[in-house]
Formats: structure tokens, C-alpha cells, sequence
């Protein structure tokens, strides 16, 4: 399917910083529940993310990493995700999250 830039420019993707790292034990899939900051513009925000094959929690915490932070809020269990963290499937189908080449300022936009 193609898209045009018009759609492309509706999705607002943003650099962030992940400050709290849970377990999610009531996923049905292995996951965390991730408190990222997206800097002043856009605040903190909640995300469920089934990246446990690949992360530990301690070393996710303070890691930058782009998301989509205008989808609807999504209730997934007894939680409510905020964003979608960006990430590629390995061959076994295991996110390895997206991040910037270097750390810069959360909040800024992707695109």
C-alpha cells in the first residue's frame, strides 16, 4: 500500500527517554510496562511493550527510543498504553527497539 505525504505527516513520532521500567504480569504475552518522557510539549507518557527477549529491565531504564505518541490510548489488561515504542522483529518475531545514533532532546519529532 502507498501512502502519500499528507498521511505520513499525521503520524508524530517522537525521541524519548524511558524513567520506569514494571513487570506486566497480566499481559498474555511477556511484556513491561515502560514510563517514558517526551519533554515538556508532549509530558510523560505510559507504553506496554513485549520487549523482554532482548531487555533487561535495569538496562532499558534511561535508554532513548522513538514512539508514536498520537494513537488513541489503548487498554491492554488492567492498563492503559499511551504510545506505541518503535521497534524491528528479529528472525524468532523478539523486538529490538529503534533509537537515535545519538542522544539528543525528548520530545523532538521524528520525520
Amino acid at each position: 500500500m502507498t501512502i502519500n505525504w499528507s498521511d505520513f505527516e499525521k503520524i508524530d513520532m517522537r525521541l524519548g527517554t524511558i524513567i520506569a521500567v514494571d513487570d506486566f504480569t497480566k499481559a498474555r504475552k511477556p511484556a513491561y510496562k515502560l514510563t517514558i518522557d517526551f519533554g515538556n510539549e508532549i509530558g510523560i507518557k505510559k507504553s506496554s511493550a513485549q520487549i523482554t527477549t532482548h531487555y533487561t529491565k535495569e538496562e532499558l531504564v534511561n535508554r532513548q527510543i522513538i514512539a508514536v505518541v498520537n494513537f488513541p490510548p489503548k487498554q491492554i489488561a488492567d492498563f492503559i498504553s499511551e504510545c506505541l515504542v518503535l521497534g524491528v522483529y528479529d528472525e524468532n518475531n523478539a523486538v529490538i527497539l529503534l533509537k537515535p545514533e545519538k542522544n539528543t532532546s525528548n520530545g523532538m519529532k521524528i520525520g
